[in-house]
């Protein structure tokens, strides 16, 4: 799919800012992550926020738990290089020092900021500084009456009456700079949540699975939910919440929309086969060294890790790069295209550099740059590729034995 396809309309929301990021009315979808360390620590904090906005989040939320994370943010927003959000709970005057710091967004939520004067001094202050504030329902920090009024139990229904709840609040002070999540750590519960809310309002919706856990079984479980909403064009921003680097919450968020078309490339593609019984290099390894290689170098291309030549470049014939192995050396091939021969421990490194020069020149000058190189290298890839069926022959993973066995056995 081509960068900035869609494959499902999406909803149109109204627009705000954070910062200088636009969220909703069709603007692209953003990224954001969470600082974990503590706020006060202003040269951490700002380390890790530089880390995350490299590893390509748009937006970072830091929490506002004390009177010294908030003078911590006074010292932070200044430095960042991405809109910082306040993560408010409990107590309503850390929101108010935190739009004092200077932040460009809060987020509170309703199940634990309960008093409506305190809401509305909030809004009321954000109002008057241009400021958005995020409603953050949370199924596991219901309302205590929300909850007895469903049956003590979280609902789609009473997560959403708690978003519209605080909506109210804020509407009477004339505030509308609002964007919503209804997260849970249930999937189901957390995508009907989100289909319920979008059907009664046109705020622009954060979109995450609250305590997904630690990868890989969180990845899945943010995934499930986000990427299902997305495709039914619900969301216009999107969190991972792992147990884990908050790094790796940026990364999973990039590389989902960018999965989706619903942002630019902006980091390799690696894609590598599964391996199988041709293979003739561990695959697995070679494909985490290039996954090393290439994690902080924006080079936005396709990138295949190919275990033999016989089926390697014809498989990934789309890819931008690739390696395919065979006979203690890896053949590079460009859009499907021997080039050059190199040993094996040159494998990554080689791929590193032809990917650095597409990135510069692009595909022609990469095929021009290979022209001396390219009959000899399709001559070494083809008698690889003989040498390949004939020692292991067509069916390298015997499957056509086992399926003669079953047929024998039934």
């Amino acid at each position: 799919m081509e960068a900035g396809a869609v494959m499902f309309p999406r909803k149109q929301t109204k627009q705000i800012m954070v910062g200088d990021v636009p969220i909703g009315g069709g603007a692209p979808i953003s990224v954001q992550s969470m600082t974990i360390t503590k706020t006060a620590d202003v040269d951490g904090t700002l380390q890790q926020i530089y880390s995350l906005a490299g590893a390509g989040a748009d937006i970072v939320r830091c929490t506002c738990n004390e009177p010294e994370a908030a003078e911590g943010l006074a010292r932070i927003v200044p430095r960042s290089p991405v809109p910082i959000v306040a993560d408010i709970h409990h107590q309503y005057l850390r929101a108010l020092e935190a739009l004092e710091a200077g932040v460009h967004c809060l987020r509170l939520n309703p199940g634990n900021i309960r008093k409506p004067e305190h809401i509305k001094a909030v809004a009321q202050e954000a109002k008057n500084r241009g400021v958005p504030i995020r409603i953050g329902v949370n199924g596991g920090s219901l309302d205590p009456e929300l909850y007895r009024k469903y049956g003590g139990r979280v609902t789609p229904e009473a997560m959403v009456e708690s978003a519209l709840q605080e909506i109210a609040y804020f509407h009477e002070v004339d505030f509308d700079l609002i964007k919503i999540s209804v997260k849970a750590s249930n999937v189901p519960l957390m995508i009907e949540a989100y289909r319920q809310l979008s059907e009664v309002t046109d705020y622009p919706l954060h979109l995450g699975v609250t305590e997904a856990g630690p990868p890989p079984a969180g990845i899945v479980k943010a995934t499930a939910g986000i990427a299902t909403l997305l495709a039914e064009g619900i969301g216009d921003t999107i969190r991972y919440s792992l147990t884990s680097d908050p790094v790796d919450e940026a990364r999973m968020g990039r590389v989902l929309l960018e999965s989706f078309g619903l942002r630019e490339r902006k980091n390799v593609d690696l894609i590598a086969c599964p391996s199988c019984g041709r293979a003739e290099i561990d695959v697995y390894a070679v494909a985490q060294e290039a996954q090393d290689a290439f994690a902080d170098r924006e080079l936005p291309l396709q990138v295949a890790v190919m275990g033999c030549v016989v089926n390697g470049p014809g498989e990934a014939r789309d890819a931008d790069l690739g390696i395919a192995a065979g006979n203690k050396r890896g053949h590079l091939f460009i859009k499907g295209t021997n080039v050059a021969v190199v040993p094996e421990d040159e494998m990554v490194s080689t791929l590193v550099e032809w990917a650095e020069f597409i990135t510069e020149h692009g595909t022609d000058a990469a095929l021009e740059r290979a022209k001396s190189t390219r009959d000899a290298a399709r001559k070494a890839a083809d008698e690889d590729r003989r040498r390949n069926l004939r020692e292991l022959g067509e069916d390298a993973n015997a499957s056509e034995q086992v399926v003669e066995l079953m047929r024998k056995n039934r």
